[in-house]
């Protein structure tokens, strides 16, 4: 019987391999933003010699950061001034919700930077407009309204871009709600608006016009054209497939 041969020596283990450090937040937006764009008064139409650039954007963190215990963020102020994104997830969910801020991001006229994950986000845009957007505009200008009253009551006066841009935002919520396309551009009111934003025109003529619009909206409501409800399924599909591939390309 012939002798067994002596087993083979195991290499010895090397040293485990330390993860790569978590990309920081800004770099998330620099190297990974699928849409970027301008919005503010000069995507709304509003802009005059000393508005300020507001960017918004999207990023698509890398779905490996997933795996950590240490998440990466929802959303990254900076690196510009006056610059907000938010990570495409949590851009979705808002946007599912009719958060009006996120929901106008959809529909700036001002792309600054966009991928072809970006362009697909952008065609998805029916799919997040329901009627909930009613009762998601009418909640945030109900505070807005609570905060100009508040100041007109410890001040004498309004702030009044603040009640230039609420009024803006009731516009654009009965025209949803009349037409079923979100219009964010203001150029028909753009006279009448600046004058609200200079404190030309009184206050009980400004609660007017507020209370007008929130009516119409109102009464646009239960006949608008827009679906009951937003297509969650639809969404989740484009979210699934964007971090599979993500995953893949890490």
């Amino acid at each position: 019987m012939r002798p067994k041969p002596p087993p083979e020596p195991r290499p010895e283990p090397g040293p485990t391999p330390t993860p790569a450090p978590a990309p920081a937040p800004v770099d998330l937006v620099r190297d990974h933003t699928v849409y970027a764009c301008v919005m503010g008064s000069r995507a709304f139409g509003l802009a005059t010699e000393g508005s300020d650039t507001d960017l918004r954007g999207v990023y698509l963190a890398p779905t490996p950061l997933f795996w950590r215990f240490e998440k990466p963020p929802t959303h990254v102020q900076g690196p510009a001034d006056e610059q907000f994104s938010w990570e495409l997830e949590r851009f979705c969910e808002l946007a599912l919700r009719a958060n009006p801020n996120v929901l106008e991001c959809l529909h700036s006229p001002l792309v600054e930077r966009i991928t072809e994950t970006g362009r697909e986000l952008l065609a998805l845009r029916t799919a997040f407009v329901s009627r909930q957007a009613h009762d998601t505009f009418a909640r945030y200008a109900i505070g807005q309204r609570k905060k100009l009253d508040a100041d007109v009551r410890n001040h004498g006066a309004p702030r009044w871009k603040h009640a230039m841009h609420l009024v803006r935002l009731l516009i654009s919520c009965r025209d949803l709600l009349r037409t079923g396309e979100l219009t964010i551009d203001m150029g028909d009111h753009r006279q009448e608006l600046l004058a609200v934003k200079r404190g030309e025109v009184p206050w009980p003529r400004v609660e007017a016009w507020m209370t007008r619009l929130s009516e119409e909206a109102e009464a646009a409501a239960p006949g608008s054209p827009l679906p009951p409800e937003p297509d969650t399924a639809r969404v989740e599909d484009f979210l699934v497939r964007t971090r599979r591939a993500s995953a893949i390309g890490w």
